[in-house]
């Protein structure tokens, strides 16, 4: 016998417990709106991976899961439900009810908000997949012990792959930057830090081929784009840095999004259907910060505020 699925209603329902959906869980809540969060996984989001932040207003300094800590503690005081940890089955976007089916709920409510995030980009070379956990990994702050003493390659140019390289230089002896391009696209204050670390090599105008091992990643083989010249690094680890791409399996209605996946909003976080907003790294923003991702999400529930007073 099918098990029945518990139902919950609520005025507003944000998916995704990352910066922008603890945000507008803050707003939402304040509007008096009954609002509750839904995450596949324990709330916080990437900044939670985060080693440190410096870069958000009134933290000179921060640990990234201390900052997302204190959302949530925001959330918190003004009764934001949380529900993490719900395998998301089905998101239905259409009509005057929005539906969110997990494994072992229903969640109903007049607005939604999608703040699902981003993942980072693959490479989509062979080796990549093969030494997934082995060498390959995507969390500098998750995997750099394992790396103690040895080589590692970060793939990238920006902010996240300079970051992640320096963090890196806290355990590898030697750190390679592989970059297609013949400057970085780093901000000028990483990028000086990165180039003041003697661990630190950067390998440009050059893009990965192949990631090679045996049980474990011993090279990567790379070509330059200038010369089209082959070459052979070897190392014990690749950390590709390449940017995001949106987690945006879900919503197969017919949602307007780019090119990239990523959804369309406008300058109130409104999507093309009615009553469902999008905030954050999921959206086609020109900048994926935690402060952007809390501006939307601010946004997306002040509208949707609006949206629900306007139907009720």
């Amino acid at each position: 016998m099918e098990k029945v699925k518990e139902e919950f209603n609520f005025d507003l329902l944000i998916l995704g417990g990352g910066p922008a959906g603890l945000s507008a869980g803050i707003y939402g809540a304040r509007g008096e709106l009954s609002t509750a969060i839904v995450d596949i996984s324990m709330l916080g989001g990437q900044p939670t991976n985060y080693l440190e932040i410096e870069n958000y207003p009134s933290y000179a300094m921060s640990g990234g899961y201390e900052l997302m800590e204190k959302f949530e503690e925001h959330a918190d005081k003004f009764n934001v439900k949380k529900f993490p940890m719900e395998e998301v089955l089905s998101v239905k976007l259409k009509g005057d009810d929005k539906i969110i089916e997990t494994e072992s709920k229903i969640f109903k409510s007049k607005a939604i908000i999608l703040c699902t995030g981003a993942k980072a980009r693959k490479l989509g070379i062979p080796g990549e997949k093969e030494f997934a956990g082995r060498g390959v990994s995507y969390c500098a702050v998750c995997d750099g012990a394992f790396f103690k003493n040895k080589v590692i390659c970060v793939v990238g140019g920006g902010n996240s792959a300079i970051e992640e390289a320096l963090y890196l230089t806290k355990f590898a002896s030697k750190v390679y930057i592989i970059h297609r391009r013949d400057e970085l696209r780093a901000d000028k204050i990483i990028q000086q830090r990165a180039f003041k670390n003697p661990q630190i090599e950067f390998v440009y105008n050059s893009v990965p081929l192949e990631i090679v091992g045996d049980n474990m990643v011993t090279s990567i083989i790379i070509k330059d784009v200038k010369t089209d010249k082959v070459s052979e690094i070897k190392t014990n680890g690749v950390f590709p840095y390449i940017g995001f791409a949106a987690n945006a399996e879900l919503y197969t209605d017919e949602i307007e999004k780019d090119k990239n996946g990523f959804i369309i909003t406008n300058e109130k976080m409104e999507t093309s259907i009615k009553g469902v907003y999008a905030a954050g790294d999921l959206r086609n923003t020109p900048l994926r910060q935690v402060i952007t991702a809390a501006s939307d999400g601010a946004i997306a529930a002040t509208y949707a505020i609006k949206y629900i007073e306007e139907i009720k």
